[in-house]
């Protein structure tokens, strides 16, 4: 099965919350509502210093993922 890069995701035991789940290398979830990162990948000292530098565009690209769904529900 292929997978989009990002998926988004509720739960209603977290009404609050809106998840992007980010399926390619690094694999991650992040919670809109606070910005929270889980990271669903083990890190080397190599990949962390390399991590630290792309997480901000990973972000970015899954938050504006998030805007482009929402743009197109409410068309």
């Amino acid at each position: 099965m292929e997978l989009p890069k990002f998926l988004l995701g509720d739960n209603t035991d977290y009404p609050n919350s809106i998840f992007i789940v980010h399926t390619e290398f690094p694999r991650f979830v992040i919670n809109l509502e606070n910005d929270e990162v889980e990271w669903l990948e083990e890190f080397s000292r190599e990949d962390e210093a390399e991590l630290a530098t792309e997480t901000e565009n990973l972000i970015n690209a899954a938050t504006a993922f998030y805007d482009r769904e929402v743009s197109r529900y409410n068309e």
